[in-house]
């Protein structure tokens, strides 16, 4: 894919408002109304633009004319391409006005295509990642220098450009995936040094589990809005998510009834788990209802009201579950989660309107902040675990986990668990059979 080049356009505005499969079917359309009559002039659009799907369908042949006419009143005016992609987006966005829909709700913007137009991106996502972008690489030596990226701009979609961003964001996620001494870290690099930076990202990303077939290299280099901006959203997730597994957080057994079902827990995926979690919270707090999804079934805000006042009853207030606005509610709750220390990945529009990928980033970040091993311990027997040599997280180090690990160990012999041959590092290192002895053991202690 390094040799690809693709349909290009002088101007990059027009350039970042299709996908080079957009601008090939465009292509063909324009190079096929122009084989025509030898030439494309202004005046013949209205009628040769019906074959289009969204102004041809939605727009008539006159409404079309009328249209161009106000803005291209010349109507022997020669088409190049690049009029041909200007007038072509002025008519979809009146079309799409007329009939109340928007672009991103047209499937299919041409009769042979079924990609869409014009590419919208969630302002609240972008400032979101944006949030969880400069807070976890503000020391990164090289990213440092660009460095908090300003949430109301599109620097983002700039200095991810050259891959280096998305590649230190993966080793966030996945710490040692990729070896830093394998990117290319120059201030300006040439294409070919950019090139081995976007390769190196994208099989990066494949390999800790993002779903990367409808992006390359040359979506990075034209700054694809939509498509970087899911990939970014795909890697934060994937370290968000990353602690919800029997492997690295063992007190997730406490999810299931009976050691039978540690295997079906053990199979489910992080998503699944999370929702476990929540609702084996919520019921604690005696919420009727079960939460199945991370949209519509907390757009209210009384789970999470419900689900922070058990975690931290020491913050709670009876107002949130009083408010009667679910905007208002929503509110209390976000203010709820600041007096625990939870960072924000929302805001109370975004959980009114049911944003599923912000609202699963607010509630993994909080399974992290408040579900550790250590409190579970300190929770069965009050008291026992020290806090002054316990590491909080997040926890890059691996000895720092191992440290804590050792107390975990050294805690569960004195309650007398049957720990045998196993120790700190064991879990660290996801030892399975060892780990689920440890899970038995807990079990018998319950």
């Amino acid at each position: 894919m390094s040799g690809y080049v693709g349909i290009l356009v002088s101007d990059p505005w027009l350039q970042n408002q299709f996908t080079q499969v957009e601008l090939r079917s465009l292509k063909t359309h324009f190079m096929s109304m122009r084989r025509e009559s030898g030439k494309l002039t202004v005046g013949e659009l209205a009628s040769k633009m019906s074959r289009l799907k969204v102004v041809g369908e939605n727009l008539t042949e006159e409404e079309r004319a009328s249209f161009i006419q106000d803005f291209y009143p010349t109507s022997d005016q020669e088409v190049d391409f690049e009029l041909f992609l200007r007038v072509y987006l002025k008519l979809q966005v009146h079309a799409s006005a007329r009939t109340g829909s928007n672009a991103k709700n047209s499937s299919a913007f041409l009769k042979a295509a079924t990609t869409t137009l014009l590419h919208t991106i969630s302002q609240s996502e972008k400032a979101s990642y944006v949030w969880h972008i400069n807070n976890y690489l503000a020391q990164d030596q090289f990213l440092k220098q660009y460095l908090p990226i300003d949430p109301s701009t599109n620097d983002l979609f700039e200095i991810a450009k050259d891959g280096v961003l998305l590649c230190k964001l993966i080793n966030v996620a996945v710490p040692g995936t990729i070896d830093d001494r394998a990117i290319n870290t120059k201030r300006v690099l040439n294409p070919w040094e950019r090139n081995e930076n976007h390769t190196l990202c994208l099989n990066s990303a494949k390999a800790i589990g993002c779903t990367v077939v409808n992006i390359g290299t040359q979506d990075f280099i034209e700054g694809r809005r939509h498509l970087v901006l899911g990939l970014i959203s795909q890697i934060i997730k994937i370290q968000l998510l990353a602690d919800l597994n029997l492997k690295k957080t063992p007190q997730l057994v406490e999810l299931v009834d009976d050691s039978k079902d540690v295997e079906e827990l053990m199979s489910l995926p992080p998503e699944k788990i999370l929702l476990r979690w929540m609702n084996f919270q919520l019921k604690k707090a005696g919420y009727k209802k079960i939460v199945t999804n991370f949209s519509s079934d907390i757009k209210d805000g009384e789970a999470y009201a419900h689900l922070l006042n058990v975690l931290a009853p020491e913050h709670s207030h009876q107002s949130t579950l009083a408010a009667k606005d679910p905007l208002e509610r929503a509110k209390l709750v976000l203010e709820h989660a600041d007096r625990m220390g939870c960072k924000r990945y929302l805001t109370a529009k975004d959980i009114v309107e049911g944003s599923p990928n912000l609202n699963l980033a607010f509630v993994a970040h909080i399974f992290q902040h408040r579900w550790v091993l250590l409190e579970t311990l300190d929770k069965v027997s009050p008291g026992i675990v020290n806090w002054k040599i316990a590491n909080k997280p997040p926890i890059k180090m691996p000895f720092r986990k191992v440290e804590n690990c050792n107390q975990v160990v050294k805690i569960g012999k004195q309650l007398k668990f049957s720990l045998v041959n196993i120790a700190g590092n064991d879990i660290v290192q996801g030892n399975k059979k060892l780990i689920l002895g440890m899970l038995s053991t807990t079990f018998v202690s319950k």
